[in-house]
């Protein structure tokens, strides 16, 4: 059983950044974040796999950039440019396959989510 812990999250203008991590309690292989704003569904945001190879959504391709460090088992996701529309409860997600999905119902583990909110 992998345990992840997201931390970064606040309160930002639009325009502004923010860099989430969410920390592992062991390795896992393959990374995703995802958000779900009020009333609205999960959403896929970014994920990278062990080797480094990354996905994005259409929505935050250019302004949101996710990386990983194996060796403190962490996974980072830098925000910039925010927009209102980034407001959501954002999650860290980690799956045991090799192959990067942006499908949250291939993901084994979640963590609690950090809470990110940009002001107009």
């Amino acid at each position: 059983q992998v345990q992840l812990v997201e931390s970064g999250g606040g309160l930002v203008e639009a325009g502004g950044s923010l860099r989430l991590s969410c920390a592992a309690s062991g390795r896992t292989v393959s990374t995703g974040w995802f958000r779900q704003a009020p009333g609205k569904e999960r959403e896929f945001v970014a994920a990278i796999s062990w080797s480094g190879s990354t996905v994005y959504a259409d929505s935050v391709k250019g302004r949101f950039t996710i990386s990983r460090d194996n060796a403190k088992n962490t996974v980072y996701l830098q925000m910039n440019s925010l927009k209102p529309e980034d407001t959501a409860v954002y999650y860290c997600a980690a799956s045991r396959n090799l192959r990067i999905s942006t499908n949250w119902v291939t993901y084994d583990y979640w963590g609690q989510g950090t809470q990110v909110t940009v002001s107009s």
